[in-house]
């Protein structure tokens, strides 16, 4: 996996599961699905793992164990939802579902990004005149803006690394700690996991995998450390009588839409349509937060250039004009 899963990354990744789900859907096997991708594949960086996958399958290995025996490649929630599309039959469902997924992450990432091109030109600019007035003016200072920008781009570059799925757990989960109390992106990152969980969940269920291995399997999957945990704890009181609804509405991680419509499901015998509605609407909800996010965070920025450049330019002057009332008085 890269440093970095970039908007490239992801529309690649995207590529490849909407590929996989056409050539599926027509009647292709999936052996023969992969052997036409490792031919053309969406990355030339797919190519080996494509055939590291096909030595897998050839071997005899069901999809889920042969990803699973592999080098780090894909995330656990491909991963399991392409494992309960095997099992369910619905395997072309299964890699659709995963091209909109990381279609509408790219589209998301690559908004962001484009937001802040403007905003980051006006930041390289400012310390750019700023540096070129210390020079004449007060060369002692030159380096000051060109440090202050470089210790941005560390802090930019630790925030992306820090997020990215690779690292432990329990820095992952500190990490989830810390996001979840940062307004607008704590809220969106709970609902796109509690869609993954719903995704992972309804498939698994699908599938005719046991309901507490399933809520195991899908708490995993949504890529929450905290509701990895909290589910993982489960398995006692599940065995001992109690139901799924129970436990999701004591648990106190869960929002009460989430209990209530899980709880609604569970007694109507539609758990399975509860799943894909509570699956669509937290999806929503996190795109829709996550948009917000990427038109703030560029206001922001623009906010903090204006400040900054404000307060230099105030300070230039004022120092300006000491000098000159001190060069006057001599």
């Amino acid at each position: 996996m890269s440093l970095v899963v970039t908007p490239r990354e992801l529309t690649r990744r995207a590529e490849l599961y909407q590929q996989l789900s056409q050539l599926v859907t027509v009647g292709i096997t999936l052996v023969r699905a992969l052997e036409q991708l490792s031919r053309n594949p969406p990355s030339a960086a797919y190519r080996q793992h494509i055939q590291e996958l096909l030595a897998q399958l050839a071997a005899g290995n069901p999809l889920g164990e042969s990803l699973r025996r592999m080098p780090p490649w894909l995330p656990d929630f491909d991963i399991t939802l392409l494992e309960a599309g095997e099992k369910s039959g619905r395997l072309d469902a299964s890699f659709r579902m995963l091209g909109d997924y990381y279609a509408i992450r790219a589209k998301t990432a690559k908004s962001l990004i484009t937001k802040l091109a403007y905003p980051a030109f006006l930041l390289h600019l400012a310390v750019a005149v700023s540096t070129l007035v210390l020079f004449f003016w007060y060369a002692n200072l030159v380096l000051l803006p060109i440090t202050c920008l470089f210790v941005i781009y560390i802090l930019v570059f630790l925030a992306i690394y820090s997020i990215q799925s690779k690292h432990s757990e329990t820095w992952r989960g500190k990490v989830e700690s810390v996001l979840s109390a940062v307004p607008v992106l704590g809220a969106a990152r709970e609902c796109l996991a509690l869609s993954r969980l719903c995704a992972s969940l309804e498939a698994l269920i699908s599938a005719g995998v046991t309901i507490i291995e399933a809520w195991e399997m899908a708490a995993v999957a949504s890529g929450s450390i905290k509701i990895k945990k909290t589910v993982l704890g489960w398995r006692h009181l599940l065995e001992a009588g109690q139901t799924p609804a129970e436990v999701v509405q004591t648990s106190g991680i869960f929002p009460s839409i989430f209990a209530n419509q899980y709880a609604s499901g569970e007694i109507s015998g539609k758990l399975e349509d509860t799943l894909r509605r509570l699956r669509d609407y937290y999806q929503d909800e996190g795109e829709r937060k996550s948009q917000i996010l990427a038109q703030w965070v560029p206001i922001g920025i623009y906010i903090l250039v204006l400040v900054v450049g404000g307060a230099f330019v105030i300070w230039f002057w004022v120092t300006y004009y000491q000098k000159m009332m001190q060069a006057a008085n001599f």
